[in-house]
């Protein structure tokens, strides 16, 4: 019996399409957690609301007056799976808490190895990798590129909202 391929969504963003695939055999509540999102349509018409050059690209939580969409719970913090944050890499954003992640993820557009699972605190616990991105890391190095500025109360928007239109289930 083949193993069973990792799941693989496609992110239909205003500036182009990026397809990703999921490491649920690695990150399982991770990738569980996100695909419940996907499957609800949660993330149609969110923002990428935090871009950082030289850092990351953060999405998947506020609107586009940055109003917080409604999350569910909060989930187990997987950054002790051996993934890297890395160039490409989708992680699951949180709070100083730990075990804080809800629906905000990121995509590491270079190697951030401080993100990295180095200790038992929360400073260095890490932040849980769970995807990559296979195809469209030309959108996302042009996502990464945007003018941003200050907007309520936030750092770091992009001044011409990028928009995430849908994340669904590659067929």
């Amino acid at each position: 019996m083949s193993e069973e391929k990792n799941p693989q969504v496609v992110m239909e963003t205003s500036m182009g399409t990026v397809k990703i695939e999921l490491f649920k055999d690695k990150a399982p509540i991770s990738v569980r957690n996100f695909l419940s999102y996907v499957k609800e349509a949660y993330y149609d018409d969110t923002i990428f609301h935090r871009v950082i050059k030289s850092f990351m690209i953060q999405g998947g939580g506020l609107d586009e007056n940055m109003q917080p969409k409604k999350t569910k719970f909060a989930i187990k913090n997987e950054a002790t799976n051996g993934l890297k944050n890395v160039r490409g890499t989708l992680a699951m954003a949180r709070t100083s808490v730990v075990d804080s992640a809800t629906s905000q993820f990121f995509i590491n557009v270079v190697d951030n190895a401080f993100l990295d699972h180095s200790g038992k605190t929360p400073d260095r616990f890490g932040y849980a990798v769970f995807g990559q991105v296979v195809e469209g890391m030309d959108i996302v190095d042009a996502i990464r590129e945007v003018k941003t500025g200050n907007k309520a109360g936030h750092q770091d928007v992009p001044v011409e909202t990028v928009f995430i239109k849908s994340i669904k289930l590659a067929e």
